[in-house]
Parts: structure tokens; sequence; C-alpha cells
């Protein structure tokens, strides 16, 4: 039986957070379960699984309106439900996708910190500067 998974990363801030834990959310098909996902994890991406944490989510309820002339119609559509599959992976195993943001994030610090060190070169002169004209007109 070789299925042919589709394993769909979420990538918004609550997944980076759970990202540091080891643990990455997917959002696959309804009809696969733990044991497949477990095996498509371990087979792209070269690591070692240690659970797999299912979930489905049901569509919510949509509002639908359609203008055709002079009628309306209002209403109610569905979107479609899907599955989330919550994959805790062993220690000192990562997956690639989430390196590159965490990568970028140290870069935007060490160049804030480069910005605070400036601020504060340039504040302590601002103080030397006044400190001494105010010795300068007593």
């Amino acid at each position: 039986m070789s299925k042919n998974i589709t394993l769909l990363p979420r990538l918004n801030e609550k997944t980076y957070a759970q990202a540091s834990e080891r643990v990455y959310v997917f959002n696959v098909d309804q009809s696969i379960n733990k044991h497949d996902i477990a095996k498509a994890v371990e087979s792209q991406f070269e690591v070692k699984v240690v659970k797999v944490n299912t979930i489905n989510v049901k569509g919510k309820a949509k509002r639908v309106y359609n203008i055709t002339g002079k009628r309306s119609t209002n209403t109610m559509g569905k979107r479609s439900d899907t599955k989330k599959a919550y994959v805790t992976l062993a220690e000192g195993h990562s997956l690639p996708f989430f390196d590159a943001i965490e990568e970028e994030q140290s870069k935007q610090e060490k160049a804030q910190a480069k910005i605070d060190e400036a601020s504060a070169k340039q504040a302590e002169k601002e103080a030397k500067k006044s400190a001494k004209k105010s010795k300068e007109d007593k």
C-alpha cells in the first residue's frame, strides 16, 4: 500500500513557538492515520518521530451573498473540513523550513543590538557636550 501523502506545514506564530519544543504541525488528508503520517515525515525529512497527535477541524459556516441582476440571495455556505497533525520529533532532530525563520530572527536581533550600541554612544557624547557647556557657562 503506497500512498502519496502530501504534508503541508502550518506556518504561523503558534507553530513557530511549538517548533522550539520539537513539535511541528501539518495539514494532512482526512483519510490518513497517525502511522502513515509518521512514516511520511520520517521518509521525507529523514528524522525520527516520537509521536503523532491528530485533530479533525470542522469547517466554519459562512454566509454567502449572491447578487444576480435584481435578485439577491443570502445563503449559508461551509468551509472545508481539515485534519491537523502534531508531530513530535526525537531529541536533536528538527525540520529545515523552520530553521530559516530562526536564522532571520537572530540576524534581526544582532542588527538591533548594533543600533542600540550606536544610540548609547551617541547619548554619551551628547551628555559630555552638555556637561562641558555647563562648565563653560559658569
